[in-house]
């Protein structure tokens, strides 16, 4: 009987032994076996604290967990809970909102068994965890190995003599709620966990064991976070220098040798070590006594756009005698960061070349913490294709080295921020967050990705966190690296808005956002509402709740819960200028426009005004975290929305673009190269898709590194009228002259103000008209700050404009049309002693009128080298009525021709696809939308890879797209391709 039942214990056991030896052969680096639910042999549990009676029980190998649930690792309590079908999709609906809290808001065990491998021969076995959070104490068959505080430290235990190295191991875990309120008294934690404007509240707050568990088997001398610094004295050599600590953990003396091996170049070196009992011993390995580790012609890492993002290896290798006691490899680039804050503008130069710097924000890689792995090299090379070359690790709420070998790999630059928010206040422990701030410094600081640190999001950490921090940063980074205290402020022009705006608004100085200096500077934070395509819509939203607009539009953030993003505006704007929506298919459509054009303007005019005094623009938000209709570029379901395409179509190393409010074409290379003989064209075509030759021009430029280059101006007719001529005006105080001389089309006669800030003028128009501009030409008395403002009845007043950045002379001010009779000036501050001198106070209204244009019309711009290549192209739509372009809905339905050819290799798809516009076509093909869909279902083969989408053909033209996708995208079916103009679409 006793015989039998061993048997039958043994025997499972066993089979998972074995499949432990299995999962570590096929592991990286040897004597290391991850305890991941992705390994065979580790099947996790979790349970709420309160429901086990017996703590000591969880620690015996026959303890009995059939009741408990099948839990992820790395995870969350909630998402084991939602991964085993206990709840109903939290992406859906509002499923996520009828979540019992408090069945999530409390402490959890884990538990799990395990095998040691037959291979671990080495004297010490090593328990490790990367990050649990928020804390938890750790047991090993009934012994507490430790506590772990923070969701950034890590947990390395010596098991050698606890566990069985020929039996089943128990390990439990309890994880501690991290507890509200979070911001900042819980951190370091997740953050926006507790909800935010563009996630909800996720239950249990990302309670968990997000990260790696793992065992290590090595002697008794290990490497502890070795560090690999690279300076350039000039780009032609590299010095490089190690750090590392080297632990002993026996209580005899030892000593070893560490060697090591760099690739490529097969650069060796060895170094002696010693090491008291139970102690440890820094070293330092250098061009001092190693001259080879001084490189020449090293293969630099570059930033997306300006180089390739080269890396090297070090293997590292610790001997004592003839036997390796511990081994690491670690990934690094040769680069130098260098910084300046010439003109209170911070700029960033990489390899002594300033980069203009072009990327987005991450709120979280995932609401429920579910992104590992390959889909951080999906989400990071989305933005390399977008032409980004910088992430900002807003609150610092992505953890996972993944990301940040992603970003290495794509060249990719962070902005990694800390774990606190602007509310001041400081974290409950202190001291843990300051352990955890250096365990972050340590744990990434290899990676050449890492570009900027940052303390607190729109606030400056309070004392003593912000000297402690700038220490930190000094102690185990050297300073490699910038460290700016707050996200919006000092040498920064803020943050936000994160509205959508007309396009000329980001054109126009000065594109204010919150907190910082005024100008374009370097934006950490700017975006705009982005609804997605309805392909996306539907996988979210209940279709009894697809239209009209509702609450659960509301609870995915289109509505007041996200009101910073302005949805009222931007449904508002997809109306006037594309036409009311007849249902949700048409509204997804139109957004994709709307999407477009503000996303390719908010780079566009920074890009426009390149280092005069714009450095870089990062976009709230460019990466989703949750089923949103806000600020994302490519969706949660990997869709590329249209913010993703006029992103992309911006932010080309070498662009061509148009300027709305003087027409300007500019090119724009942001590069380290001149570019010389490039011819820039632009072709202007009517809706019917015929040229309009008088409107079209070339010319041939050069575009010098880093600059904008101007070429020439489209020559529209500008017959705008000025509507404030020879109107009454009205005036709050006057000191010289009279109200009435600023409209009296006269530049020599003027009114002034007395001297006080708060000081007004308005113009009486006589009825209510489109207004969309006015012209200011200020005296030597200009208004530093000042609103202007529109009335229907000269009582009540809209803000359409606000400015600290008057100067004298002329300013012209575009803004959104409105209807009004009153216009005014209401001065803010003064800019001089005196009170506020207007020579002429202009008002405009409706659109330029141009001779020979349809209502809608296209400008077609062509940039090629001087062998003719196509190197950037462009495309835009402009309406006679600045913001009226409903004229579209009307384009003639074309009957496009499509053919393509299918590539599978390597483990994937490329598909090859020519769109054609037939020369007897009866109009332009406007916005076209290229999707690869399973034939069998019409489902969207997503991610996809894609070259351009949403773009347009005139008569007889032809596009060429390229699609990519892993062949596990499609499975077993096949391709269909749908392709769609915007004036012929699917139903």
């Amino acid at each position: 009987m006793m015989k039998s039942l061993i048997h039958r214990y043994y025997k499972p056991f066993l089979f998972a032994f074995a499949c432990v030896l299995a999962y570590t052969s096929s592991q990286a680096q040897p004597g290391l076996v991850y305890l991941n639910d992705t390994n065979p042999a580790v099947v996790w549990k979790v349970e709420p604290a309160d429901d086990v009676k017996d703590i000591n029980a969880i620690n015996k190998p026959g303890f009995e967990v059939n009741g408990w649930v099948k839990a992820t690792v790395p995870g969350t309590v909630f998402s084991s809970y939602v991964a085993a079908g206990l709840e109903k999709d939290p992406n859906f609906g509002d499923n996520i909102y009828k979540v019992d809290k408090e069945k999530y808001d409390r402490d959890f065990w884990y538990r799990t068994k395990f095998a040691v491998p037959a291979g671990f021969t080495k004297k010490t076995i090593w328990l490790n965890f990367k990050g649990i959070n928020r804390n938890a104490d750790i047991f090993l068959n009934g012994t507490k190995l430790g506590s772990l505080d923070g969701f950034m430290q890590r947990g390395k235990y010596d098991i050698t003599s606890i566990v069985n190295k020929s039996g089943a191991n128990v390990l439990a875990v309890l994880v501690y709620w991290p507890h509200t309120p979070l911001v900042n008294y819980a951190s370091p934690t997740y953050i926006p966990s507790a909800s935010w404007d563009w996630m909800p509240y996720v239950p249990g707050l990302n309670m968990g064991i997000p990260d790696d568990v793992y065992l290590t088997n090595t002697g008794n001398l290990t490497l502890d976070d070795p560090w690999i610094r690279t300076d350039l004295p000039t780009n032609a050599r590299a010095d490089l220098s190690l750090e590392m600590k080297i632990k002993n953990s026996s209580g005899n003396f030892e000593q070893g040798v560490v060697s090591g091996v760099i690739n490529p170049g097969n650069i060796q070196f060895s170094e002696k070590v010693f090491v008291s009992a139970n102690g440890s011993a820094n070293i330092r390995i250098d061009k001092k006594r190693f001259p080879e580790l001084a490189i020449n012609s090293p293969r630099l890492w570059w930033p997306n756009g300006y180089g390739d993002p080269n890396l090297y290896t070090c293997k590292l290798s610790l001997k004592v005698g003839e036997i390796v006691s511990d081994e690491k490899e670690i990934k690094f680039g040769i680069k130098k960061y260098t910084y300046d804050t010439v003109g209170r503008v911070l700029h960033v130069y990489v390899n002594g070349t300033k980069v203009f710097l072009k990327g987005g924000n991450w709120g979280m890689s995932e609401y429920m913490l579910r992104c590992r792995g390959d889909e951080y090299d999906t989400k990071v090379r989305f933005h390399k294709e977008m032409n980004f070359n910088i992430i900002r690790n807003w609150i610092g709420s992505t953890t996972d080295e993944a990301f940040y070998d992603a970003c290495d790999k794509y060249g990719i630059m962070v902005w990694d921020d800390f774990w606190l928010n602007s509310i001041p206040n400081l974290p409950d422990d202190i001291n843990t967050f300051n352990a955890n701030a250096v365990e972050k410094i340590k744990r990434f600081r290899n990676h050449p990705s890492i570009a900027i640190w940052c303390g607190d999001n729109e606030g400056t950490p309070m004392a003593p966190l912000n000297g402690w921090l700038k220490e930190d940063i000094s102690a185990f980074d050297g300073n490699d690296r910038y460290y700016q205290p707050n996200s919006h402020a000092g040498n920064l022009t803020g943050s936000g808005p994160w509205t959508n705006s007309d396009p000329s608004w980001y054109f126009s100085r000065s594109p204010n956002g919150f907190g910082g200096n005024p100008g374009w500077g370097l934006r950490s934070e700017i975006g705009t509402a982005v609804f997605t395509n309805f392909d996306s819509f539907k996988k979210f939203m209940p279709e009894d709740k697809w239209w009209p607009r509702n609450e659960m539009w509301n609870l995915h953030f289109f509505g007041p819960s996200a009101g910073n993003a302005g949805p009222d505006r931007y449904d508002a704007a997809i109306g006037k200028r594309y036409g009311k929506a007849t249902g949700i298919q048409d509204y997804c459509r139109k957004a994709q426009l709307l999407n477009i054009e503000t996303n390719k303007a908010m780079y566009e005019g920074w890009e426009d005004n390149i280092w005069e005094d714009a450095s870089g623009i990062m976009t709230w938000m460019s990466q989703s975290a949750y089923p949103s209709l806000v600020w994302q570029t490519y969706d949660y379901y990997y869709d590329l929305t249209g913010a993703y395409w006029g992103a992309k179509k911006a932010c080309e190393p070498l662009h061509i673009q148009w300027n709305p409010v003087n027409n300007s074409i500019k090119v724009i290379n942001t590069t380290r190269f001149d570019e010389q003989g490039l011819t820039a064209q632009a072709e202007v075509y009517n809706s019917d898709g015929t040229l309009v030759s008088q409107y079209s021009q070339s010319k041939m430029v050069d575009a010098p590194a880093n600059t904008a280059t101007n070429c020439f101006t489209i020559n529209f007719a500008q017959e705008q009228e000025n509507l404030a001529l020879n109107k009454p005006a009205f005036a709050s105080s006057t000191a010289s002259g009279e109200p009435a001389l600023v409209t009296d089309g006269n530049p020599g006669s003027r009114w002034a103000s007395n001297q006080s800030d708060n000081e007004w003028i308005y113009v009486d128009l006589g009825q209510e008209q489109v207004v969309n501009g006015v012209k200011l030409n200020w005296e030597e008395a200009f208004g530093r700050s000042f609103k202007i403002q529109v009335s229907a009845d000269a009582k009540n007043w809209k803000d359409v404009y606000e400015t600290e950045d008057g100067h004298t002379g002329i300013q012209r001010i575009t803004f959104d049309e409105e209807k009004a009779r009153y216009v005014r000036m209401l001065g803010l501050q003064r800019g001089s002693g005196w009170g506020y001198s207007l020579w002429d106070f202009e008002v405009y209204g409706g659109q330029p009128k141009s001779n020979g244009l349809s209502d809608v019309h296209f400008i077609k711009l062509k940039l090629t080298d001087k062998n003719g290549k196509l190197v950037s192209d462009n495309f835009y739509w402009r309406g006679n009525k600045r913001t009226d372009f409903t004229a579209l809905n009307n384009l003639p339905k074309v009957d496009l021709k499509t053919s393509y050819s299918v590539k599978h290799e390597d483990g994937k798809y490329f598909v090859d696809v020519r769109v054609t516009n037939p020369t007897s076509t009866p109009a332009a093909a406007f916005a076209i939308r290229v999707q690869a869909v399973k034939a069998s279902t019409g489902e969207q083969i997503l991610p996809a890879i894609m070259n351009d989408n949403y773009f347009s053909v005139m008569k007889g033209e032809s596009k060429d797209i390229k699609i990519e996708f892993d062949e596990k995208a499609l499975g077993n079916d096949k391709i269909k391709l749908l392709v769609q103009p915007y004036n012929n679409p699917l139903k």
